[in-house]
């Protein structure tokens, strides 16, 4: 009964994955430059929300469900085929395929769904890059990406402390103990 028990936890676990879903728009953070009207904001990030899904040719939800069906699909086929070969063996080939067809769906499904959620960020990503690229060609601002422009205003560096000198410090006296720099010829 045990493994009754684990098999429904299993399942379970498997359904409840298939509820997690991809983000419909950008999954990263942008904010207005500094003094820019928000009604110009949404504008541009409207602009950019769709030259990145130009940009990506497909939404990421998009890219899980085919991947998740075509994992179910070919472990269908492959579970009923099996199954239809066993049960042929022992004389009962339709339950077989049946039988076979029902444990490949559900373990098709549940081998594909790690590549497909892959894909899936994949894809993600690429319209996230996209869309950060877009909004900050715009001015926009992405927090931890630092503008590098020349200082108009720069403070000189502070004085050097008292007793510096800029010329390398005399080299010290030899010792009578210390070898010749170089070896006799």
């Amino acid at each position: 009964m045990k493994w009754a028990r684990n098999l429904v936890l299993f399942l379970a676990g498997v359904a409840l994955s298939g509820c997690a879903t991809m983000p419909a728009g950008p999954s990263v953070l942008v904010l207005p430059a500094q003094g820019k009207p928000f009604d110009v904001f949404k504008s541009e990030d409207l602009d950019c929300r769709n030259w990145a899904a130009q940009q990506t040719g497909q939404q990421p939800a998009d890219t899980v469900n085919q991947n998740l069906a075509g994992g179910a699909a070919i472990g269908t086929l492959v579970g009923a085929g099996l199954g239809a070969a066993i049960g042929a063996a022992s004389g009962n080939a339709a339950s077989g395929a049946a039988i076979g067809a029902a444990s490949g769906l559900i373990g098709g499904t549940a081998v594909a769904s790690g590549p497909a959620y892959g894909a899936g960020w994949e894809v993600q990503r690429r319209y996230d890059n996209a869309y950060q690229q877009c909004m900050y060609a715009k001015g926009n601002v992405i927090p931890g990406v630092v503008r590098t422009s020349p200082r108009a205003n720069s403070v000189p560096p502070p004085p050097p402390p008292p007793g510096y000198t800029s010329e390398p410090p005399p080299p010290p006296p030899p010792s009578a103990s210390s070898p010749p720099p170089y070896p006799p010829q």
